[in-house]
């Protein structure tokens, strides 16, 4: 479990004197703590996996925000500490194997317009619910516009 190591990850990383390791898993930490208050019981294996994953969609989209302000410091810290939480992620699915998997979920549900787009979506989803949601939508909207 992820919150089991953190607190010797900080330690590690205290010695190193990398701050920005230290504050990204020191608001992971925090995370897990709340989420457990909220729940009121030690969190499983998935849903401390969960977690890191919205962590790691919040820092996604402060990069694309700051990237489009202008703001290249800040975006790079947002990054750094993308990279730190992804450590803790099982890698993701390649841009490849999404598509085949969208290819088999249109051709299995018989998608054929823009309107089964969610129903597509669910369907991989369901297969691979690590997979990057933008991405599978991305790859369906586009394989859907090209087969209308």
């Amino acid at each position: 479990m992820i919150s089991q190591t953190l607190q010797q990850k900080i330690g590690e990383a205290m010695k190193a004197h990398d701050a920005v390791r230290v504050s990204t898993l020191r608001l992971l930490l925090s995370a897990f703590n709340y989420e457990e208050i909220a729940k009121q019981r030690k969190l499983s294996e998935e849903e401390e996996l969960s977690l890191v994953r919205r962590e790691a969609k919040k820092r996604k989209e402060a990069i694309e925000m700051y990237a489009k302000s202008g703001a290249k410091e800040r975006e790079a810290a947002e990054a750094a500490e993308l990279k730190i939480l992804q450590e803790y992620l099982p890698p993701e699915m390649s841009e490849e194997d999404v598509s085949r998997l969208v290819n088999e979920g249109i051709n299995e549900l018989g998608a054929k317009t823009m309107a089964d787009m969610g129903k597509v979506i669910g369907f991989v989803k369901a297969k691979a619910p690590d997979a990057d949601g933008g991405k599978i939508a991305e790859i369906v909207r586009q394989q859907l516009a090209a087969s209308s």
